[in-house]
């Protein structure tokens, strides 16, 4: 047999049994996750989670989020438009993955934030300015005080609360949901319980409108 062909067989070869293997893996890691989440529902919601939406939407988006992401900084929007458009009927829940170096002290101030009911403007304001702030390479998270010193918070509270207990057990109660529904990326989505398999725009607005066509109520509040 010609010597090119012969090489040109094995390298299709080994392309084709890569393949084979990455199709094998995400499938396998997909059913762990769904058998995670089956086995940790406790660990979708929490009582301390941020919502968007109706508190008793009938389907709930779960998203493990990292502030320093920008994939959740691109996701932000997506999903906001998608709950405001649901007339009431799919709801947001954040959760906390901080995957990224200096990412727990983002959260850290956008928890201090939320006790003071100023979630979701600390939170638009950090996602906007991500780029200054979340470089990979030296990230900067304190700089989100900056950010959100004349959104009416009362800035000495804030930065007590980034530091004290509430908000730590908060970021160590998401971490340990992250790792038992092992979440190793993110945008992390749940919905009604059920992991998005294939990440995408596409694919998570076609999960949602699965969910939504089910009679019943919602499982995973």
């Amino acid at each position: 047999m010609n010597r090119k062909w012969v090489v040109l067989g094995t390298v299709a070869a080994v392309v084709l049994a890569f393949v084979a293997g990455v199709v094998v893996f995400t499938n396998r890691s997909n059913q762990e996750v769904k058998q995670a989440a089956q086995t940790h529902s406790d660990a979708l919601v929490r009582p301390h989670s941020p919502i968007f939406g109706n508190p008793a939407a009938k389907v709930t988006i779960v998203e493990f989020f990292d502030p320093s992401c920008e994939t959740c900084r691109a996701f932000y929007p997506i999903v906001k438009r998608m709950v405001n458009a649901s007339f009431g009927q799919v709801r947001l829940v954040v959760r906390y993955a901080p995957l990224h170096h200096g990412s727990d002290t983002a959260i850290k101030i956008l928890e201090a934030a939320r006790q003071q009911g100023k979630y979701w403007e600390a939170l638009e304001r950090a996602l906007a300015a991500q780029p200054q702030w979340a470089a990979h390479d030296r990230p900067q998270p304190q700089m989100i005080w900056d950010l959100i010193g004349d959104i009416g918070l009362d800035m000495a509270k804030a930065r007590a609360d980034a530091n004290g207990p509430g908000v730590d057990q908060v970021l160590r109660q998401d971490i340990a949901d992250m790792q038992a529904l092992k979440v190793d990326r993110t945008p992390g989505f749940f919905v009604n319980g059920r992991p998005l398999r294939e990440f995408g725009e596409a694919q998570l607005k076609a999960l949602v409108e699965q969910e939504l066509k089910k009679d019943g109520t919602l499982g995973t509040r």
